[in-house]
């Protein structure tokens, strides 16, 4: 069963339990993957959808900070729930160990020296990792991995 098929299924499961909050953030997937299948007039494949997803997560933790900073304890609340049923979408995550030594490897495969490289490394990382990892992370660990 495909990601899309899976979040199709969960939102009917959402809908017999209802659970009118969960079911609200699954249609709000829903909806991101068909605007992206419509604008690109494509049928999204795993990693697509994992795109998305993780452009979501984003979203919502940028919400959730700047919710915080204004004192909005209740949008923050929604926003996490909100972030964790979308979460349960992505793959298993990379530990930072497991980051840093895919990406010391990396820099050593492409044969990457100083931060004039940085940009090289991270359009090879960014597909490497897509949706194994956050990419503020990999970036970090490509500064660091340029820098020693």
């Amino acid at each position: 069963m495909s990601l899309k098929d899976r979040i199709t299924e969960d939102m009917k499961a959402a809908m017999r339990a209802k659970e009118a909050e969960r079911l609200g953030t699954i249609r709000l997937l829903l909806a991101a993957l068909k605007q992206k299948e419509v604008d690109e007039r494509v049928t999204l494949d795993d990693a697509a959808v994992v795109a998305v997803v993780d452009r979501l997560i984003k979203q919502r933790k940028d919400s959730i900070a700047q919710f915080a900073q204004a004192g909005r304890d209740d949008l923050v609340a929604k926003e996490s729930a909100e972030l964790t049923v979308l979460e349960a979408y992505l793959p298993a995550r990379l530990s930072a160990e497991a980051i840093d030594a895919a990406v010391a490897a990396l820099v050593a495969e492409l044969g990457a020296k100083g931060p004039a490289d940085m940009g090289r490394v991270m359009g090879a990382a960014k597909q490497r990792f897509a949706g194994q990892a956050d990419m503020a992370g990999v970036s970090a660990a490509v500064k660091r991995a340029l820098q020693g």
